[in-house]
């Protein structure tokens, strides 16, 4: 499964109309420690790069911006316990929301693997 990129540090993946949103392992050593996330827009509909939530680390707290516009249907239970997930396994237990995509074609407008790592260098 193919997954792509923001310039904010979120990576997406798409599984059909809905897709799994978190941030990346970068997003996720730069924060330090996640200690809390507060997700406020479960059954809200966003536009692309609106804030869905907020991560508080040890030392910041970051807005978490939508990759894809859409209906924010689900947040990682998983994470209320055990926050740390976001920093031992970002892009797989640590997924943090699904949405219901409005515009899948959305997607190929999203970095690839290649261009983010440029833009992190």
């Amino acid at each position: 499964m193919s997954m792509k990129y923001t310039k904010d540090h979120e990576w997406v993946k798409l599984e059909g109309d809905r897709a799994v949103v978190g941030i990346t392992a970068f997003a996720a050593e730069q924060l330090g420690d996640i200690v809390f996330l507060d997700i406020y827009t479960i059954g809200e509909t966003l536009k692309k790069e609106e804030v869905f939530g907020t991560v508080e680390a040890v030392k910041t707290v970051s807005d978490l911006l939508l990759p894809m516009g859409g209906e924010v249907v689900e947040f990682n239970e998983e994470l209320e316990s055990n926050p740390g997930l976001i920093n031992s396994d970002p892009t797989g237990a640590g997924w943090i929301i699904r949405v219901n995509v409005s515009n899948p074609a959305e997607f190929e407008d999203l970095l690839t693997e290649e261009q983010y790592n440029a833009i992190i260098g």
